[in-house]
């Protein structure tokens, strides 16, 4: 037996849904299409919120802080890697690009660990010289 669902009953105006439901409706699908574009529409439509008008670029921004659109957990970024790609079905391929990715990573590491010892050296090398040109040394 198949039962219908009772269609709403008409609001005085003869529209089926209230005002409320609609603008909660409009609301929701404008939530999905922030969501589906990303942080970078939120902030979009937060600037254009507090340009136009302040309260609503204000209501942006306390919902993006409190339903967590603003800042990203951190436990995603933890657990995968940084470069994850799907297999591609050849074993040996996956295992060159996993390897190739690995010393890759490790090459940028030890790139940027030798960058820092670089940046420090130069920094302590130009105190030195700061050091030397503000109490020189008397000869006497």
């Amino acid at each position: 037996m198949i039962t219908a669902i009772p269609a709403p009953s008409p609001s005085p105006d003869g529209s089926s849904a209230t005002t409320l439901q609609r603008a909660g409706d409009l609301l929701a699908r404008g939530r999905d299409w922030l969501d589906a574009r990303g942080r970078p529409a939120w902030l979009v439509a937060m600037v254009l919120g507090f340009i136009f008008a302040w309260p609503v670029g204000l209501a942006v921004l306390f919902y993006m802080i409190w339903s967590k659109r603003m800042f990203g957990s951190c436990k995603k970024r933890d657990i995968t890697p940084r470069y994850a790609a799907p297999s591609t079905g050849n074993s040996a391929f996956d295992a060159y690009r996993a390897e190739t990715l690995k010393r890759l990573e490790d090459e940028h590491r030890d790139f940027n660990a030798f960058l820092a010892k670089l940046r420090e050296a130069k920094d302590k090398a130009e105190f030195d010289q700061f050091m030397e040109q503000r109490d020189p040394k008397s000869e006497a």
